[in-house]
């Protein structure tokens, strides 16, 4: 019977040492003793202990089987209680829970944190079952499981001796049983480190020099044979291994660079013949994620597979933390955000997005290069905000004791250049503004802003059809058809649809505004009013407000445009003939009254591009800016005294978003010089990078937006 006992408590030990012996590198185990004995009350007993080999490493550890790595008991006084049985077993289903939790979360398999996982559960079960043998518990005998197709076909371990499927435990990247938090891993990578320095190894390298990219070997040896190598030409690449697989003698790595992917081909018998030990260095010491470089000679596999049959190796970056899961990548849309750089290596269809805005922006650029346009830079830093109507971000100067604001938008030194006598100007840069965040809004965003003088709007409508149009082909490859969400965007059907504010307003709602109400604000309150009840969806009647509170009849129309129109201009569509109430820069239209010589662009219900004949008028011109600024003081009033009304937390809210807007006279000053007739448009660059690149927020498309602090 102590016979058989001891049989159990040696497969059991056997067991719960297997995920460790998997990854100690070669560490074996032994049973050190199993040795009858006797109690002091004569009854016999057996003990079983575990140890190290005399040829293991002294720095293996492993985890809380160590720690319980003399196994001994007596049958009969050493009996484990019922307490002790329960606390394994619930050891043994926490434990469970931990690993099913990680795998309903999107982890699989290979993900370090389940291998850690599933690692301390086999543990704990292992020292349950040597605990209920203790006991005299017979745990019921488990299932067997019915073999899978690839077991049937020749899988399992004789698959992965032929390079196929999952590997063996090194294979999964398994850093070690046990680890189960980033901070772990750091702990086992930062000991790498050191062992890679004690081998005589830079892991922080200071430069490699490659002979090609990825791309560019895939490019050259397309038409390399399965199974072929190119002899006497030794290529040298580099970047980070985002997979790794070791079957014995052979390891293979999967690299990827700044435009693909290669893989290395690891022979051990090839690497050691250069560098004696060099082969054991790469099972043991890289890890997805590092950043190596390789020289060899291309092959491609039996399998197709284009690799670097590799000569040498050296770590160029030892990564310190672990990637995201292989298959899912980095799926938290929050944290893809906040860690745009885990999302970048995880995610290569991001990296594809900001391809694509870098080349839309040099598109933009060349494109108004071309046409004799002059890129200037105009100052971030203003003594007070203006070109816009938005809340800015104020700081303060310490040197100059001046209250500074960034800029809201770059139009008015433009136009100062202008008068300066450059006659075609641009600037591409950051506007800021102190206001919400939407999938369209980013406090801080990118802006083009063009002038060209001796030109009106019906030049600067051409230009933004034709720039937008070029980007488009080259993000696209000359397609001007592309795909929004579910909706097929046709930019070739030139000229786009062109039509008055006023009309599409009246086609929607049925309400003619400018031409039924002109100078009657309470008739066309009312009748606008009617028309969105009547309309009755959650968008019309969004705008009652606004409606009720529009202090003249332009911004009634601009009311009724926003709460019926806007978000159906799914095709490109230069919306006309902007009422001159909402519209202080522009040029009032020279045969319409009422309203000024200004478009805006709309494709998918977003207003894309903003283009007027600029007020060249110095008297209309601070007559216009007066009169913004006291409807502008009026309505805040009128929003004091609700907030007032509603109690404390309105009125500081409402002190939180109030900001004041001020005449810049400068400007004026500028105008009474004179500037020559002159055509202006600026345009979102991130909301057009959204829609050629198909991307639903403008956060997608921002390399670092602004986001809630975690604090």
């Amino acid at each position: 019977g102590a016979m058989l006992l001891a049989r159990h408590v040696t497969l059991a030990v056997r067991g719960a040492a297997r995920p460790f012996l998997a990854t100690a590198r070669g560490a074996q185990t032994r049973v050190a003793a199993v040795v009858p004995r006797c109690n002091h009350g004569g009854a016999g007993g057996i003990a079983v202990s575990l140890g190290p080999s005399r040829n293991a490493p002294t720095a293996l550890s492993l985890g809380r089987f160590a720690r319980r790595a003399a196994v001994s008991y007596a049958a009969g006084t050493d009996a484990p209680t019922a307490e002790e049985l329960k606390a394994a077993a619930d050891a043994v289903a926490a434990a469970g829970a931990k690993v099913k939790a990680l795998k309903a979360a999107g982890a699989t398999n290979s993900d370090e944190a389940v291998v850690a996982g599933v690692a301390t559960l086999k543990e704990l079960m292992a020292e349950l079952a040597a605990l209920e043998v203790a006991a005299g518990v017979t745990p019921p005998p488990a299932p067997e499981k019915p073999k899978s197709a690839q077991q049937k076909k020749g899988g399992g371990k004789n698959q992965q001796k032929k390079g196929g499927g999952g590997g063996n435990s090194k294979g999964s990247d398994a850093e070690g049983a046990g680890t189960s938090s980033a901070e772990e891993v750091k702990a086992l990578r930062m000991a790498k480190v050191a062992q890679l320095r004690d081998a005589g190894a830079e892991p922080f390298a200071y430069r490699f020099d490659r002979t090609h990219s990825a791309t560019q070997l895939q490019s050259i040896h397309e038409d390399l044979a399965d199974g072929a190598e190119v002899e006497g030409t030794v290529e040298a690449v580099c970047g980070r291994v985002k997979a790794r697989r070791v079957f014995g003698k052979l390891a293979f790595l999967s690299l990827e660079d700044d435009g693909g992917s290669i893989q290395l081909y690891c022979d051990k018998k090839r690497i050691d013949a250069a560098e004696p030990g060099a082969f054991k260095r790469i099972v043991d010491l890289v890890d997805m994620g590092d950043i190596v470089g390789a020289r060899g000679t291309v092959k491609r596999t039996e399998k197709g597979e284009l690799s670097i049959a590799v000569d040498s190796f050296e770590m160029l970056t030892k990564s310190l933390l672990p990637l995201p899961d292989k298959f899912k990548g980095l799926t938290d849309v929050e944290m893809r955000y906040r860690q745009r750089y885990v999302d970048l290596i995880a995610n290569p269809e991001v990296r594809d997005t900001f391809r694509a805005r870098a080349g839309i922006v040099s598109g933009i650029r060349r494109f108004l290069d071309d046409r004799a346009f002059m890129e200037m830079e105009t100052p971030v830093l203003e003594s007070r905000a203006g070109g816009a109507d938005a809340k800015p971000f104020n700081t303060f100067h310490n040197a100059l004791g001046m209250n500074l604001t960034l800029r809201i938008a770059t139009e008015l030194h433009l136009k100062r250049l202008v008068v300066g006598g450059f006659e075609r100007v641009y600037e591409m840069g950051r506007i800021f503004r102190n206001e919400g965040i939407s999938t369209r809004h980013n406090p801080e965003f990118t802006s083009v802003e063009v002038y060209q003088a001796y030109a009106d709007v019906s030049d600067m409508l051409e230009l933004t059809e034709e720039m937008i149009c070029y980007c488009c082909e080259r993000a696209n490859g000359g397609a001007l058809k592309i795909q929004y969400g579910d909706e097929l965007i046709d930019l070739g059907q030139r000229p786009w649809r062109r039509a008055p504010m006023n009309d599409l307003v009246k086609e929607a709602a049925g309400v003619d505004v400018m031409g039924d109400f002109a100078g009657d604000l309470a008739g066309a309150k009312a009748a606008a009013e009617s028309a969105l009840r009547a309309l009755g969806d959650k968008e019309s009647m969004s705008g009652i407000p606004g409606v009720q509170q529009a202090p003249s009849v332009g911004h009634v129309l601009n009311e009724m445009f926003e709460a019926t129109v806007e978000t159906k201009l799914r095709q490109p569509t230069f919306v006309l003939d902007h009422p001159k109430e909402i519209s202080p820069l522009a040029k009032p239209h020279r045969a319409k009254p009422g309203v000024t010589e200004r478009f805006e662009l709309f494709i998918v219900g977003r207003e894309l591009a903003n283009s007027f004949s600029e007020l060249t008028d110095p008297v209309d011109q601070r007559e216009r800016l007066e009169s913004q600024i006291e409807t502008h003081r009026v309505a805040q009033e009128a929003a004091r005294a609700a907030a007032e009304a509603k109690g404390k937390a309105a009125l500081a809210e409402y002190e939180a978003d109030v900001y004041p807007i001020a005449m810049d006279e400068d400007f004026v000053t500028a105008l009474e010089y004179g500037m020559p007739p002159t055509a202006g448009m600026g345009l979102g660059v991130d909301r057009l990078v959204m829609l050629l690149t198909n991307s639903a927020s403008i956060r997608d498309v921002i390399a670092f937006p602004l986001l809630k602090s975690q604090d």
